[in-house]
């Protein structure tokens, strides 16, 4: 029992501390064997045998659709920025009008899972790129913040993910983003600090240069109100 506890306390300890131990999602080579179908047929008996397990009564009704939900919720929901095939197509388009100043997408909703406890991040993220000769439509950028949010996560992953995106698709190092977004895993457990939020950043390009990243943040703090 000794060296068993010994050989699970490093895990344990990354992580309760939130570490990212990967810049890629941590997937298997045969992640998408099974179509979506017999996912949700697998997750579903496993739910249900943690319920079970849990000494709760699957026959009320409040709960017998319980495994199924969850199922079905894993699957096209919450963790479907797994899947390649959900990634958005992100079209480009010549700037022919020569706009030359950085285009900032501020407070996008930001909702994603923490992959060490399988509790919610809840946020906003704010990104931002300066045109080299193409842009890209406004709502591919929240498109794109929204598929590799809906996969386990760590924040500072996420962050990563939506620049290395961006920058591919736009053909340019300067993209940047902020995420301010609170951990259910801290706020709700462990520590129960409900008032803390968790901030990362990743600035590429130009936006390395302390007066552009400057004027980034200070749109951030611009109160738009409609």
């Amino acid at each position: 029992m000794k060296i068993e506890g010994t050989l699970e306390d490093p895990f344990e300890e990354l992580g309760n501390d939130h570490v990212s131990a990967a810049e890629e999602t941590p997937l298997r080579e045969d992640a998408f064997v099974l179509d979506d179908a017999e996912k949700i047929a697998r997750i579903r008996e496993n739910v249900r045998e943690i319920m079970l397990t849990l000494g709760l009564d699957l026959e009320d009704d409040s709960l017998k659709g319980t495994p199924n939900r969850v199922a079905k919720m894993f699957v096209n929901e919450i963790f479907g920025g797994l899947h390649p095939d959900r990634k958005p197509k992100s079209s480009t388009f010549d700037n022919k009008y020569k706009y030359g100043e950085m285009l900032v997408e501020k407070n996008i909703t930001l909702y994603s899972t923490c992959e060490h406890h399988l509790l919610p991040i809840v946020g906003k993220a704010h990104v931002a790129y300066i045109s080299n000769g193409s842009v890209v439509g406004l709502s591919k950028m929240n498109r794109i913040v929204d598929y590799y949010a809906k996969r386990p996560q760590v924040q500072e992953r996420l962050n990563l993910q939506i620049v290395r995106e961006l920058q591919s698709v736009l053909g340019t190092e300067d993209v940047a983003c902020v995420i301010d977004a609170k951990h259910l895993c801290v706020n709700s457990r462990g520590i129960r600090d409900i008032e803390s939020s968790t901030v990362t950043a990743e600035y590429g390009g130009k936006f390395k240069e302390e007066q552009v990243r400057r004027e980034f943040l200070d749109y951030l703090n611009l109160d738009t109100k409609f």
